[in-house]
């Protein structure tokens, strides 16, 4: 059982964070312990999970965690009972508090309810399909590339390559692009480069190598490994994005309504619009 001192600083550090969703017990509730006669189930400890789970130690696992999380409840309730005796629920600051975190909590509870209702597989499907039309197939290019300060350095790189070296022992041996292991740069469309690499890079085909190109950066030698067409990826490989596009345009509606019905007097400037 983990010491009594780290329970305690557990719950302390989660004093601050917004109480999780509260939802009635259901009548198959397990009671894992009692406190006085106050029943703790697994229910509370699946509750307590989502408050405090990520900020466990990571070794704990499976029944060591929960016991860890149940002596975390039994100080929890034995705490706020001395503090409920001590007359601290009546501190105005207590009652700002509580008041805080109902509020985060039945809006959570909203924001839960349209996450549900909203990230239907139609409308989701619909947002995709409509994303799809919008975009049309784009050329893109997989390349290496070969990059050092001057022309003379890229035209002796060139040369090792053309004499029979491998390109990507030539590029790990002397290309000064960190991000870039052995000239890799995989697959790109033509505006994620400069200019001049691009012009170069979108004209040549497939396995040719290119004279020295230069650029802001310096002096490149490509080598173009393939060229496809860009297409709009499958549901399924976009799917998480679109559950959360759709979840958080339900929701911005539901707050920009409330907004507009509601009397809202500021004395603070407004937060700068992203």
């Amino acid at each position: 059982m983990m010491s009594c001192f780290s329970r305690s600083a557990l719950m302390f550090g989660a004093a601050g964070m917004a109480l999780s969703l509260v939802f009635s017990l259901p009548a198959a509730a397990k009671v894992l312990a009692k406190v006085d006669g106050a029943e703790i189930t697994d229910d509370d400890v699946k509750l307590a999970l989502d408050d405090i789970g990520a900020t466990l130690p990571q070794q704990l696992q499976g029944a060591e965690k929960e016991a860890y999380v149940v002596d975390y409840l039994i100080d929890m309730k034995l705490v706020a009972k001395k503090a409920a005796a001590d007359k601290l629920g009546d501190d105005p600051e207590f009652t700002r508090r509580l008041t805080y975190m109902r509020e985060r909590a039945l809006m959570e509870t909203l924001f839960g309810k349209l996450s549900k209702d909203s990230a239907t597989d139609a409308a989701l499907k619909e947002v995709y399909d409509q994303a799809a039309k919008t975009q049309k197939p784009e050329p893109e290019v997989k390349a290496r590339h070969i990059l050092v300060p001057t022309e003379a350095e890229a035209k002796m790189a060139l040369k090792r390559v053309r004499d029979g070296e491998d390109f990507a022992k030539v590029a790990t041996e002397v290309s000064k692009d960190p991000g870039s292991q052995g000239g890799d740069l995989g697959w790109f469309t033509k505006e994620q480069m400069v200019p001049e690499f691009a012009d170069a890079a979108f004209s040549m085909t497939p396995n040719q190598i290119s004279e020295p190109v230069k650029s802001q950066f310096g002096w490149h030698i490509i080598k173009v490994e393939d060229k496809r067409e860009k297409t709009f990826p499958k549901f399924e490989e976009v799917k998480d994005q679109v559950t959360q596009y759709v979840v958080q345009r339900a929701q911005q509606d539901v707050i920009m309504k409330l907004r507009s019905a509601a009397k809202i007097e500021r004395t603070t400037p407004e937060a700068p619009k992203k």
